[in-house]
């Protein structure tokens, strides 16, 4: 997609700041630092999208020390239009840049017809993420994700396409993502055998969703990796908008897969009393919701989305207050249980 804006075709130059108030945290034992709160472009950067907000979005970013942008061959919509415009906005913007971003991307899920364009073969691996090479104008991305666990393709199979893109130069380190903490240990198992520089594995976590403390964050410590945590605000879930019930318009009015009706109103009276631990910490409660994921040694970073950079620049905030009493985790412990 084109960048027609006048206004928003100036040359970009990155705040000479960005790096002094950011936090970053160490990737399992790997080389690789983290920004505490990374950009994913899961929702809001497609063909469907505004692409000068898109752009405004990552600028933001950028300015405030998020060096990683997460992407996936399926973003969009439609899928590969959040790769393409990003893409597009690297070139204009951040060319110059690139040594200094992390850039992911992940293939895994449903992408393109027929037997070949999902779950985790080799052949569907390789041709995924030379497709997302192309659509963002890059040589290599700098880790790249199995997105999900594929049940009938033998674990060898798939790593050794992970092991075999390093060797290739089409991404430095790999990752997965949405596997269980036994998968992962076998996994991990695989990729050390391969001499692959396995560093990530990207779960679903948040408060109310806290699956991974179920023995992944321990298997990954125990394999030297670590986790950057998606949907940290459980879908809108941990944030101001649905304190007094359903807006018109929200996602949760849309009655998605991931976030309806029923979820949200059995959850208010949890919402509105973590908010009120929020206030006495004096944090939004998106803030505290990703502050509170930050709190595990193994969490390198929070991968949040953005629909703007206002919303991008409140949830940051978070960083201010990262530190937790005894009392204030036992407070939240209750209102969870």
């Amino acid at each position: 997609m084109q960048i027609n804006d006048k206004s928003q075709t100036k040359n970009y130059l990155a705040s000479e700041e960005r790096y002094k108030t950011m936090t970053y945290n160490r990737t399992g034992k790997s080389g690789v630092l983290l920004p505490a709160v990374s950009l994913g472009l899961w929702h809001n950067f497609g063909f469907i999208d505004n692409i000068q907000n898109a752009r405004d979005v990552l600028r933001t970013a950028f300015d405030l020390g998020i060096t990683h942008m997460d992407l996936a061959n399926n973003y969009g919509p439609p899928y590969g239009s959040a790769e393409e415009n990003f893409g597009t906005i690297l070139k204009t913007d951040f060319k110059s840049y690139r040594d200094e971003l992390f850039i992911a991307t992940k293939a895994g899920y449903d992408m393109w017809p027929g037997p070949y364009g999902n779950l985790g073969s080799r052949k569907y691996l390789i041709s995924s993420l030379d497709q997302s090479l192309k659509r963002m104008g890059l040589d290599y991305v700098d880790i790249f994700y199995h997105h999900r666990p594929d049940p009938d393709t033998p674990l060898e199979e798939t790593m050794g396409a992970l092991a075999d893109i390093v060797r290739q130069g089409k991404a430095l380190y790999v990752g997965i993502s949405n596997y269980k903490a036994g998968e992962a240990a076998k996994a991990a198992d695989i990729l050390k055998d391969l001499n692959t520089p396995f560093i990530l594995h990207q779960a679903r976590y948040s408060m109310f969703d806290r699956w991974v403390e179920e023995g992944l964050l321990e298997t990954l410590e125990d394999k030297d990796a670590g986790c950057i945590a998606f949907s940290p605000l459980a879908q809108g879930m941990l944030t101001d908008k649905y304190l007094k019930g359903i807006p018109e318009g929200s996602r949760a009015s849309k009655d998605l897969s991931y976030l309806n009706v029923d979820t949200v109103n059995s959850n208010i009276e949890k919402i509105q009393a973590l908010r009120t631990i929020a206030q006495e910490r004096g944090q939004k409660l998106s803030q505290m919701a990703i502050a509170w994921i930050l709190r595990q040694p193994q969490v390198a970073s929070v991968l949040i989305g953005a629909s703007s950079s206002s919303q991008l620049k409140e949830n940051i905030k978070a960083l201010n207050n990262l530190s937790f009493t005894s009392e204030e985790l036992n407070l939240i412990d209750k209102v969870l249980s």
